[in-house]
């Protein structure tokens, strides 16, 4: 057995081998219980290489129990007093190459090129036209700037005063007080313009990506919903969250569209939107997502962008429908290892999610809905131009927009 290649599955059923629930049914048969459910279990047969569970289900390949099963074999005595020998398995762990040079680079300079990237797109703002008495508002693009760095800078709007004062001496900018930048994260519109933003810093690196992924994910507030429950006699609170969606290319994971909803807004409507926006600056060859946006709606947005879509079917899917879906389910059933290839580029969805919390922070800290939004999508602008960043020094990428300030 060829055991150079070891994926994480094989890592995971080494582990889970040492679980003592690991039973022997009978004959080829063995019960590996479950990690995320406290009752029940998966059916490994070892002479078939099958398993009762989701995973194996969906790619028809060895899973982390039939790992199991295997690490757990080691001395088998037969009826007749024969025994059967399982030596155990060498593994290796699975490396990917990193240009550190380059990474170390990108880090030591992200912060001075994120501001003169952002420089360069606030400068594409207008203000609107100064109507009525009063003094002149501040240039909407210093606003814009203000937020942003606002949010990137991890801190509330007096101590982030410092650095945007620090930027407005570098010519970035003309610094507004912190009562105007909280108020403008307030402002409605300031949700289509950061939007714009955003699709606007994924966009130099369209001829690079071309498959791309569709996830959402949640952010945390401060702010709570009470109420008296009367089955218990007792005072009752929820803390209320945010949903963001996203498409994400899976090369440099940067996110080229995003939408932010309330806690019970829906995955799978979101989808056609997403795609429409990326393909007016990106070529789409593939999109994958995961259950919950299989939809006859979202394959044929998939189609008329020009894209392959790879989304798993339910056990209940039926044959029938579009061209689109026959198509994408005939892959499915007789291609698994070219459909489980595109899948598998979904989980840099996953790390896109968790890069924004960890860099940028996985709650808000605005207490109105529209704050809320628009400071979510400011962490996204945030990550993206950190994409930009890594990418100049990693791939040579040298963004229109990028603008050079003299101290």
């Amino acid at each position: 057995m060829d055991t150079t290649n070891t994926d994480l599955r094989q890592e995971r059923g080494r582990l889970l081998s040492r679980n003592k629930g690991i039973k022997h049914i009978a004959g080829v048969t063995w019960l590996v219980p479950s990690q995320t459910q406290p009752t029940g279990g998966y059916v490994v047969n070892t002479a078939e290489s099958t398993c009762s569970c989701p995973d194996y289900e969906l790619r028809r390949c060895r899973c982390k129990h039939q790992w199991a099963v295997e690490f757990a074999q080691t001395i088998e005595t037969h009826s007749d007093g024969s025994q059967t020998v399982t030596e155990s398995m060498s593994y290796s762990r699975t490396t990917h190459e990193q240009d550190w040079g380059a990474y170390s680079q990108a880090q030591c300079e992200e912060k001075s090129t994120v501001q003169a990237l952002l420089r360069g797109l606030c400068d594409g703002i207008k203000t609107p036209a100064h109507t009525g008495r009063g003094p002149k508002p501040i240039p909407l693009s210093d606003v814009v700037f203000a937020m942003t760095m606002k949010t990137y800078t991890l801190m509330s709007a007096r101590r982030a005063t410092t650095d945007i004062e620090a930027a407005a001496s570098d010519g970035n900018m003309c610094a507004p007080h912190y009562n105007s930048t909280l108020a403008a994260f307030a402002k409605p519109a300031m949700t289509a313009l950061l939007t714009s933003l955003i699709e606007k810093s994924a966009a130099p690196l369209a001829g690079i990506e071309t498959s791309f992924a569709v996830d959402s994910t949640g952010f945390g507030t401060c702010v709570y919903r009470r109420w008296y429950d009367a089955k218990y006699g007792k005072q009752m609170k929820q803390a209320t969250w945010l949903k963001a969606h996203a498409i994400v290319g899976t090369t440099t994971n940067v996110i080229t569209s995003v939408k932010v909803t309330g806690s019970d807004g829906a995955d799978s409507p979101q989808l056609p939107g997403l795609v429409a926006a990326t393909k007016q600056s990106f070529g789409l060859a593939e999109v994958s997502a995961d259950r919950a946006y299989l939809g006859h709606e979202n394959l044929a947005a998939i189609d008329a962008a020009g894209a392959a879509p790879f989304i798993p079917f339910k056990v209940n899917s039926q044959d029938n429908g579009s061209p689109a879906w026959r198509k994408m389910r005939a892959v499915f059933l007789y291609k698994q290892d070219e459909f489980l290839a595109a899948y598998g580029k979904r989980s840099n969805v996953e790390a896109t999610f968790s890069s924004i919390k960890r860099k940028f922070g996985a709650a808000v800290r605005s207490k109105t809905f529209t704050a809320q939004v628009n400071e979510i999508l400011c962490k996204v602008l945030c990550y993206n131009l950190a994409c930009l960043v890594h990418a100049m020094h990693k791939l040579g990428i040298e963004p229109s927009f990028l603008v050079t300030v003299a101290a």
